[in-house]
């Protein structure tokens, strides 16, 4: 059943179960969701702090103040503030310095109630994601400055997210540690709102064939005397995407065989609206109206339109991408299927009723807007106020310089698919390597490089030209170490053959690494999948199968992240320095940096 778009967002059309019914009594609810923030508690700045807005034009936005100001323009007493993930991770160094301390105490601050974890809440492990969820100061760096952490404010769900291996596994996981009873507490309060009476035993009864929960699954909110439920998932592919140890006690099953778990618990305890909040999403087309529906059908529709047709909405993040879809449940039936682009720029507004009597979404009602994160607006005083002290905190590391570039070095692809970033960030993993790991060549995951380094200076008065610290950790924010393994030739070639589409422990697209200055290789567009790489060098001598590589890669990559299965197979594991500290140490050795020439990679047709 298809939507109808409005100048003011998407209405969704009359589904067949309710016309020609008597209009049934209503009380309004609004939903305000965030997704994908990664802690810009500053305004983002580049393209990262723009957006195409409904008029077609692009305007500057986001920036936590005026996040701030506008949730309160379009709050009301019949709303609910929501979010799907990644609000923390990949963070610029105000937040990442202390472990997204602040970035979470503000989502608490301007009143969100729940969020989806995202693939980023992992970044940590799964041990620091529950210090953020329930407290405590961190096991290495200790309180922050503003002392010890108290935990979230809001509630975070992945009904996903069980322990792995068997129930019975899982169980004595709980004897010993109590993690799984912190998530079944959590849940069983969050049900028994409903005085549904349902105990511990009877909770793990009903998952029996499904696993122990490491996260809630499900929470409920009362508004207007009307319960509402909110189920949270995350995308299956985290263990890819994450570092390995991080969640090695965790498995992260299908978002909608856990939905439909998920969405039975509610419906057992009487919680008929159901809204889904998911960090997996679709790709758009460039340059569209965030109130569009623009979304290419992908890994986000499916969950949008196989989930139970209980769930009224399904709100997503993780490709970070604004859409407004309607789609239709397995029953048939229209249904809200958005995003909110990224970084605090986008602010989802979703209006609906709740029937009283029988406590469901009138779908036909569903009314939804992508709201810009204009910086027209004033910015919110007191969060300006939090917002610059933690500037004030972190600036003496933030704006020390490391080096010198001689003019902008960019993280956009050539046509073999390596950057100037790229190949930078490798030679400095080389050069960090070599003495203690006898690294003989480096390669860099690309979405590992979050940003360009820029020439220009900027407002901290450094001067053009000059890197900071600040600088080199926003292109590089995730505290990685970079380590040294031993891969046979032939090895390296099935992982570089791992960047292309086609075999076992493919991408879902191609994901070239970035290569170190010394290692050149040829790869055919048309060949056979296991047949695209050639003419592999290290310094200019052919690369055997038979002989032995020391290869520098982060512990990312070493875990087999982004589905690169063949650093699984390294041997005589070596650890080395965090990436930033490889980073600023080759800016300390090599004082004036001109960008790298990208052409290691020959590409044939």
């Amino acid at each position: 059943m298809a939507g109808i778009l409005a100048g003011a967002g998407l209405v969704l059309a009359m589904g067949p179960a309710e016309a020609g019914n008597k209009p049934p009594r209503t009380v309004p609810v609004r939903l305000l969701a965030l997704n994908d923030f990664h802690g810009n508690l500053e305004p983002p700045t580049g393209s990262s702090g723009r957006m195409v807005d409904e008029t077609g034009a692009t305007v500057d936005a986001g920036g936590a103040a005026y996040v701030a100001t506008h949730l309160k323009q379009l709050s009301d007493r019949n709303t609910l503030k929501v979010a799907q993930g990644d609000l923390i991770g990949a963070t610029p160094l105000i937040s990442a310095a202390y472990h997204d301390e602040p970035s979470v105490e503000f989502l608490g601050k301007v009143g969100v109630t729940a969020s989806a974890v995202g693939n980023h809440e992992f970044d940590e492990g799964y041990d620091e994601l529950r210090r953020i969820m329930y407290g405590g100061c961190h096991p290495v760096d200790g309180c922050s400055p503003a002392g010890r952490w108290k935990g979230a404010k809001y509630s975070y769900l992945g009904a996903n997210v069980i322990f792995k291996g068997s129930n019975g596994a899982a169980e004595r996981a709980r004897g010993s540690n109590g993690v799984a009873e912190k998530a079944e507490k959590e849940t069983l309060a969050a049900l028994n709102g409903q005085n549904a009476g349902l105990t511990a035993g009877s909770l793990r009864a009903l998952l029996k064939d499904y696993g122990v929960p490491a996260l809630p699954p499900v929470t409920v909110r009362w508004i207007n005397g009307v319960p509402v439920g909110f189920i949270g998932l995350v995308t299956q592919t985290t263990p890819n995407i994450v570092t390995s140890e991080g969640v090695k006690a965790l498995e992260f099953v299908d978002e909608v065989k856990a939905a439909n778990v998920a969405s039975g618990l509610l419906k057992l305890v009487g919680v008929k609206a159901q809204v889904v909040l998911v960090h997996e999403g679709d790709q758009v087309a460039a340059g569209q109206s965030p109130d569009a529906c623009s979304a290419q059908p992908g890994a986000g529709n499916r969950i949008a339109t196989q989930v139970d047709p209980e769930i009224d909405m399904v709100l997503s993040g993780h490709s970070h991408q604004a859409y407004l879809c309607t789609v239709t449940d397995p029953k048939g039936v229209a249904r809200l299927y958005s995003q909110g682009g990224s970084f605090g720029r986008v602010i989802t507004k979703v209006d609906f009723q709740v029937d009283v009597r029988t406590r469901d979404v009138v779908r036909s009602s569903v009314v939804a807007d992508n709201q810009v994160v204009t910086r027209t607006v004033t910015p919110d005083p007191e969060i300006a106020t939090f917002v610059q002290n933690w500037k004030d905190r972190v600036a003496p590391v933030a704006n020390k310089p490391i080096g010198r570039i001689t003019a902008d070095i960019v993280n956009t692809a050539s046509a073999s698919g390596e950057s100037p970033l790229g190949n930078l960030i490798a030679d400095g993993q080389l050069a960090a390597t070599k003495s203690g790991g006898d690294a003989q060549i480096a390669l860099m995951n690309p979405g590992g490089v979050r940003t360009s380094l820029s020439y220009a200076g900027s407002p901290a008065g450094e001067g053009d030209g000059v890197v900071t610290y600040g600088e080199a950790f926003t292109v590089q924010p995730f505290n990685n170490l970079v380590q040294v393994i031993t891969l046979t030739g032939a090895q390296l070639k099935t992982v570089l053959e791992q960047q292309f589409t086609g075999g076992p422990n493919a991408q879902p697209f191609n994901k070239i690494l970035q290569p170190s200055s010394n290692l050149t290789y040829t790869y055919s567009r048309s060949a056979a999948w296991g047949s695209k790489i050639s003419d592999i060098e290290i310094d200019g001598v052919a690369v055997t199968d038979a002989q032995s590589i020391r290869v520098a890669v982060n512990n990312f990559l070493v875990g087999g992240g982004d589905a690169f299965a063949g650093f699984k197979d390294g041997t005589n594991l070596w650890s080395g320095p965090l990436d930033i500290d490889a980073f600023a140490a080759y800016f300390a050795a090599n004082p004036s940096i001109t960008p790298p020439v990208p052409d290691h990679i020959t590409v044939v047709p």
